[in-house]
C-alpha cells in the first residue's frame, strides 16, 4: 500500500480519535488545555503504546509530531463554542458521533498497527501481532476513559476490542496470501461492520450480574 495512503488514514484515525477525546472531555465539564490533552493522548496514546513494545524509541509520535499537532488542533476545533452548541443542541448526535470516531479510529489503528509490527520484524509470532494491533487500536481510548475517571469503554460497550481482534486476525492471516493492502483494507472493513452489527443487534458479552 503507498505510504501516502497509510499517512491518510493514520490522519483520519488521528482526528477521529481526537475527536472522540475532545467531546469526551468537554462532556465532562474540563478546560480548554483539559480537552486538547484528552484529544491527545486519545489519538497517538495507542501509537506510544506500541513503539514501546516493539522497542521503537523514541516512539513515532514524538519523531513525527504532524499527528501531534493534527490531534491538538482537532480537539481545538471541537472546543470551539459553534461545535459546543451543535453537540447540545443535538445531544442525540453526541453518542452516534463517538460510535462514529471509535469505529474509524479502532479499524485503522488495529490494521496499521500490524503494518507496523510486519515492517519492523516480519517474524514476529501470531500472538505479538495480534497484541499490538489491538493495544495500538484500543490503548487510546483507555487512557482517555482512565484520565476523564471513566470505566474504559473497551470494558463496558458491546463488542469493542473483540471487534479489534477479530479484525486483527483477519489481516494477519491474510497478509500473506493477498499482500498488506486486501489484508489491512479486510481487517478494517471487518471490524467496522462488527461494530455496526454489535450497535443495531446490541450484541455484547457476558456481564457480571454480582
Amino acid at each position: 500500500m503507498p505510504e501516502i495512503v497509510i499517512l491518510i488514514f493514520e490522519l483520519i484515525g488521528t482526528v477521529s480519535f481526537a475527536a472522540s477525546g475532545a467531546m469526551t472531555g468537554i462532556k465532562k465539564g474540563m478546560d480548554t488545555f483539559g480537552v486538547a490533552i484528552l484529544g491527545l493522548c486519545t489519538a497517538v496514546g495507542g501509537g506510544a503504546i506500541r513503539d514501546v513494545v516493539l522497542g521503537i524509541t523514541p516512539p513515532t509520535t514524538f519523531v513525527n509530531p504532524v499527528y501531534a499537532v493534527v490531534a491538538l488542533l482537532t480537539a481545538v476545533m471541537v472546543f470551539l463554542p459553534g461545535s459546543q452548541r451543535f453537540l447540545k443542541r443535538k445531544s442525540h448526535m453526541y453518542d452516534r458521533a463517538m460510535f462514529l470516531m471509535d469505529t474509524l479510529g479502532l479499524s485503522i489503528f488495529t490494521v496499521v498497527g500490524i503494518r507496523t509490527a510486519m515492517l519492523q520484524d516480519a517474524a514476529y509470532g501470531v500472538f505479538l501481532l495480534i497484541f499490538v494491533g489491538v493495544i495500538t487500536g484500543v490503548g487510546g481510548g483507555i487512557l482517555r476513559d482512565v484520565l476523564a475517571g471513566n470505566t474504559p469503554y473497551v470494558f463496558v460497550k458491546h463488542f469493542y476490542a473483540c471487534a479489534s481482534i477479530i479484525g486483527a486476525v483477519l489481516c494477519i492471516l491474510l497478509w500473506n496470501l493477498t499482500g498488506q493492502t486486501i489484508a489491512m483494507t479486510v481487517g478494517a472493513t471487518a471490524i467496522v461492520g462488527l461494530r455496526f452489527f454489535a450497535a443495531h443487534y446490541k450484541w455484547s458479552l457476558p456481564k457480571a450480574n454480582i
